[in-house]
């Protein structure tokens, strides 16, 4: 085991807002509600924070955020790169910090109103404007019809289901899973909205072959997160949630959600990247994971990250959805607070929050003797890892 940062950190706090299409407030007091309520829930006096971690397309400064807490001395700030793929990165940096004393008290962050504020989904970038490398590069693709995400992971899903089988219903029974607990949590925008795979074979196409209920949410609402020392966990007020390990990823060929230049695009190889390094510094394997939030933007994406973490063979991960290991009951339920399709899409932060609330064991589908949950960030991008831990 790397004991570099493994178990030297823990979460002590967790705080969100309800989760909303339109929260009528601002992101900044959207970010404050939560990041408040976190330091209430680890019994942590606000003035005592010292680091702040975030990842980028949250408009929300750090410095206002310590301002407004009262913070008298930051001496540790990041923000990780790549949207959705960074969710589990802030939370490696913190526990970075954390292990080498650079910080005590780091609050981790996610605060948007993306979807009554602006779209990430509406193909209108206004890459045009500026010609930085990453919209040039973009301007190689989007004449020719790749505008908007669901087109970009499109065009991995046909490659995935032409090599290994897969079908469009294999897609719609990770959404059916996910909306099953969404339907069971009171805090999920889909709370008490199941769907059934009829449903999802007659929602509409949004980008061949996905459908619209393979499309995660867009939500208002912000997530937040406390951590500190392990040691100094054991004396506040929750049960610690040790970092076991962490991880951030990027493989040959690297690109942002447009990585079709590699001799093979059925995987997720920046994925595979992550998965060798969570199994290394934790010294466990996907054998001693009991519950996984798989990052769930697209369901297409689902598969090959199940395949890179070894929960299934290469182009088989079909097979262990279609047997219903993922869903309630199965082997390794995923996403159990309904995932960014059936609770909200905070960018990956609200499922941090529910690995959190498994190790704890107070998860509203609580999956039974929880002792390591895996957590993915956005796919198709550089992205990120964690493997939380209650011992």
């Amino acid at each position: 085991m790397n004991e570099l940062i493994s178990n030297k950190a823990a979460i002590v706090g967790v705080g969100a807002t309800e989760f909303s299409k339109n929260s009528g407030r601002t992101e900044l007091r959207l970010a404050m509600e939560a990041t408040l309520a976190a330091l209430e829930d680890a019994g942590i006096d606000p003035s005592e924070v010292d680091g702040f971690s975030s990842y980028s397309v949250d408009k929300v400064p750090d410095y206002e955020i310590a301002r407004l807490l009262g913070s008298k001395e930051v001496k540790f700030f990041s923000q990780v790169p790549h949207g959705g793929g960074g969710a589990c990165g802030p939370l490696m940096h913190a526990a970075m910090a954390v292990a080498t004393g650079v910080a005590k008290t780091v609050v981790v962050y996610r605060a948007m109103n993306e979807r009554s504020w602006y779209r990430f989904g509406s193909g209108n970038y206004g890459f045009g404007d500026s010609p930085t490398f990453d919209n040039v590069n973009y301007g190689w693709y989007m004449p020719h019809g790749f505008h908007t995400p669901a087109a970009w992971v499109g065009m991995f899903a046909k490659r995935y289901m032409h090599t290994y089988g897969a079908t469009c219903e294999d897609f719609g029974r990770v959404a059916v899973a996910v909306r099953d607990f969404a339907a069971t949590n009171p805090n999920a925008f889909f709370y008490d909205k199941p769907i059934t795979l009829e449903d999802h074979q007659n929602s509409r196409w949004i980008c061949e072959p996905l459908r619209l209920l393979d499309c995660c949410q867009e939500s208002d609402g912000a997530v937040a997160m406390v951590i500190t020392s392990a040691d100094r966990a054991k004396d506040l007020k929750q049960k610690p949630v040790l970092i076991k390990a962490g991880s951030q990823g990027m493989a040959e060929g690297q690109q942002v959600m447009t990585s079709y230049y590699r001799e093979d695009i059925t995987g997720l190889p920046e994925m595979g990247v992550v998965a060798r390094e969570l199994y290394h510094q934790s010294g466990l394997g996907p054998d001693d994971i009991q519950t996984a939030v798989i990052y769930d933007h697209f369901t297409p994406f689902v598969l090959p990250q199940l395949e890179e973490f070894g929960f299934a063979k290469r182009g088989e991960a079909k097979d262990f959805i279609r047997a219903g290991e993922h869903a309630r009951g199965g082997r390794l339920p995923i996403n159990t607070n309904g995932g960014q399709l059936g609770e909200a899409y905070i960018h990956g932060m609200n499922g941090i929050a529910e690995a959190v609330r498994q190790v704890r064991g107070t998860s509203v589908n609580q999956v039974d003797d929880v002792e390591n949950v895996l957590v993915t960030a956005g796919t198709g991008v550089p992205t990120s890892g964690l493997i939380l831990s209650g011992s």
